[in-house]
């Protein structure tokens, strides 16, 4: 429950500096009619909007195993990942559909010097946040977090590509602010594209560890002869594992049931992340 609890104090953090960043470009942008830039607020604004996804799944995932979910309510989380993604395509939809309007009724936007200490601003806010969000995702194992860090990583470098559309614009050439708008649409739904793989992945239970890395610490224990039929599924914070052992045939039943849980507990101390291990014992031939 602690880590559910620092998981949403972090998003509440992270929802404060997106929403701050996302209002201070989305209402320059629309006073100074710059397409780029009202383009990358809107993309803060969806990173503000996916914390609050992030926010419902967390709560939704922190329930504790009942009858009805004896493996827990964890992939809530990824669910709601799966939200960001739907977010981040939304976006991505708006400002490609804005970026060919503006192809046949273009509106030169008025750059000055607030704006370019604006984007500056916005560009280290996001690269602060998406640095500290990914850290704690990674140590938190959670989804939510690490999944919202690469939407503020592809942020902070549509706002990078946004200043060199404010330089271009001030050297006489605006076009140049739609046809980056259009590239920070396809940049946000590249991001929903990583998001909703690495998401795909967990809910179709994909591999969740590489077979050579389970191979590896079975190795170290002596009564083993061979391994086979590894598998592996889950989150990097829930990862269950089953797989077939091959023992001595003159094993006797209580020792071959002492050798799995002993298996058990090896691979949940070497590997981070396992939580359950199904171990097949069978006699070699």
């Amino acid at each position: 429950m602690d880590k559910f609890k620092e998981i949403r104090r972090i998003l509440i953090i992270i929802l404060f500096f997106n929403w701050l960043v996302a209002f201070a470009k989305l209402i320059y942008g629309l006073v100074t009619k710059s397409a780029a830039m009202t383009a990358d607020g809107v993309h803060s604004f969806a990173d503000g909007a996916s914390n609050i996804i992030g926010l419902v799944g967390i709560w939704a995932a922190s329930k504790p195993v009942d009858e009805d979910h004896p493996y827990g309510h964890k992939k809530y989380e990824t669910i709601a990942t799966l939200g960001i993604a739907v977010m981040l395509f939304l976006a991505s939809f708006d400002i490609i559909r804005d970026s060919f309007l503006r192809l046949f009724h273009p509106v030169a936007p008025d750059v000055n010097i607030f704006s370019f200490g604006l984007m500056a601003a916005g560009f280290l806010i996001n690269m602060a946040v998406m640095k500290y969000e990914y850290k704690k995702g990674s140590e938190l194992s959670s989804d939510v977090l690490v999944c919202d860090s690469i939407h503020t990583k592809s942020d902070m470098f549509v706002s990078g590509a946004v200043i060199v559309t404010l330089i271009s614009t001030k050297l006489g050439f605006p076009i140049i602010d739609t046809i980056v708008a259009f590239i920070i649409g396809i940049l946000i739904a590249r991001a929903g594209f990583e998001i909703l793989k690495k998401s795909s992945d967990v809910l179709c239970d994909g591999e969740a560890i590489e077979k050579a890395k389970i191979a590896k610490v079975m190795s170290s224990i002596p009564e083993v002869k061979s391994i086979h039929k590894i598998r592996t599924r889950g989150r990097q914070d829930d990862v269950h594992v089953d797989l077939h052992v091959i023992v001595n045939t003159n094993m006797h039943v209580s020792t071959a049931h002492e050798l799995s849980h002993r298996i058990s507990d090896t691979l949940k101390e070497k590997i981070p992340g396992i939580t359950d291990v199904i171990v097949h014992i069978e006699p070699s031939k």
